[in-house]
């Protein structure tokens, strides 16, 4: 109880004096209980369920609401509070569907949303639901506050982004874009990084990269296996995946990596910050790079455009050498990489006529925009993650993909940001899209507290 006491006074010196009329103990527990509720509804299949929840709350506050989909069984929710105009509306985003679970592989109930020693067990506890119950609990109070805003803020929770987009911000770009224009917005893709439950920094993600995957085809000669030869395809195949696995391809800064490599340096201790001042030394970064291969795969993907050999497929029958063998290649390329170059940088290391590569057909995602890091916007976002958490921000070249991807070609200015994690919980097997995914209990709370300050100063509200 005492903890508690003095994570709502925390919470509450972090608030803005003019909403202090709102009662954050209960406010905090109401977070709580959405948050739960979001967590406990199964949307790895449909969202169905989230988007009747997410309308039901909003609109009980009396908040406009509407469900537009492509598939009803995939729907997408967009809500609206007016703002006198004067400013270009902002957008909040929080996406509705999970990935799958092995339900043999959890202690408590995936869905379950249990809170056991300091932490909120469930799929979707960080990704997404976090970002969800937040957005969501920042319209309700700002409805119930009679906030005055110079934006309209527009909530949205899409369907699909765990991998079918088109049913999700794809479909709201091409179909509704007019609904949910913005001039900014919030999204996953930072967050806070914990260490031993301390706060160490936050991120913002102002850029990603672009998923650009290929698959290697090698070719020979089909036989019977008795008679092995130097042309088996998979064996040609193998030694093309394990030279790709294990290339350092070139790396590259862009001004949001060379940012977050140098702030890094000042937060970390006296080992870990020689070692990303290396990486700007020609004699040492090697050395550097090669440690965070083995030991921080995260942070050494941002370096360069990354490749991971993911599937290999090859022969039907153990005594027949077959003709073709194939891998799957995920690569994520950076926002400006010239992936014809690199494909052929990728032909040259393999150095086989046997395996071909293969891109990817359709383009994948739009090229990369990088995102100011000077805007009123993000100053907002640096400001509130200081003001509730007491670090300092910086900004992240995120190596996954986002729904802000597809927004962000359209002249949003996207900003990806999220609650506090432990990043010992990765190793664990505790984080995203893991077996056992979980947030720190306290972080729902500061997470709503960090939310409700940064969309508060950008919408600039008045109480």
């Amino acid at each position: 109880m005492l903890n508690s006491a003095r994570l709502i006074l925390t919470l509450c010196l972090a608030i803005p004096a003019a909403s202090q009329q709102i009662d954050w103990s209960k406010a905090s527990n109401e977070a709580m209980r959405n948050y739960q509720s979001l967590v406990q509804i199964d949307s790895t299949a449909t969202e169905v369920g989230v988007a009747a929840f997410v309308k039901k709350t909003l609109e009980a506050e009396g908040i406009s609401v509407s469900i537009v989909a492509k598939d009803p069984t995939h729907p997408n929710v967009i809500a609206r509070i007016k703002g006198n105009g004067s400013k270009k509306p902002l957008l909040i985003m929080g996406h509705s569907d999970t990935v799958k679970v092995d339900v043999s592989k959890w202690t408590f109930p995936p869905f379950s949303a249990t809170r056991d020693g300091g932490y909120v067990y469930g799929r979707g506890t960080l990704d997404d639901k976090s970002n969800l119950f937040a957005a969501m609990m920042t319209m309700v109070l700002l409805k119930r506050t009679g906030a005055k805003m110079d934006r309209d803020l527009i909530l949205v929770s899409e369907a699909g982004e765990e991998g079918n987009s088109r049913m999700g911000i794809g479909y709201l770009v091409n179909e509704h874009f007019p609904e949910i224009e913005a001039e900014a917005c919030l999204a996953e893709g930072g967050g806070v990084i914990r260490r031993g439950g301390v706060p160490r920094f936050a991120t913002i993600q102002t850029m990603e990269k672009r998923p650009s995957g290929a698959r290697l085809v090698a070719h020979g000669p089909s036989g019977h296996g008795s008679r092995p030869t130097r042309q088996n395809a998979i064996a040609h195949l193998g030694q093309a995946v394990a030279k790709l696995a294990f290339w350092d391809p070139p790396m590259r800064f862009n001004d949001t990596t060379r940012t977050y490599f140098e702030k890094l340096a000042l937060v970390s201790n006296p080992e870990e910050a020689q070692r990303f001042k290396d990486l700007f030394d020609p004699a040492k970064s090697v050395a550097a790079r090669e440690w965070l291969a083995q030991n921080e795969p995260g942070t050494y993907s941002m370096l360069h455009t990354s490749i991971s050999p993911n599937i290999i497929q090859g022969g039907f029958q153990s005594n027949v050498v077959p003709s073709e063998a194939t891998a799957t290649l995920d690569i994520r390329a950076l926002p400006d990489e010239d992936m014809p170059s690199f494909y052929e940088k990728m032909r040259k290391l393999i150095n086989d006529p046997q395996v071909e590569i293969v891109p990817n057909a359709g383009g994948g995602r739009p090229p990369g925009v990088l995102i100011s890091t000077t805007s009123d916007t993000y100053k907002a976002v640096e400001a509130a993650y200081q003001k509730v958490y007491g670090v300092i921000a910086l900004p992240l070249m995120g190596t996954g993909a986002t729904d802000m991807s597809q927004l962000r070609p359209r002249g949003v200015q996207c900003y990806g940001v999220g609650a506090a994690r432990d990043d010992e919980d990765v190793l664990k097997g505790f984080g995203a899209h893991s077996d056992q995914e979980r947030m720190p209990e306290d972080s729902v709370a500061k997470h709503l507290a960090f939310y409700w300050s940064a969309v508060t100063a950008i919408a600039n509200a008045k109480f």
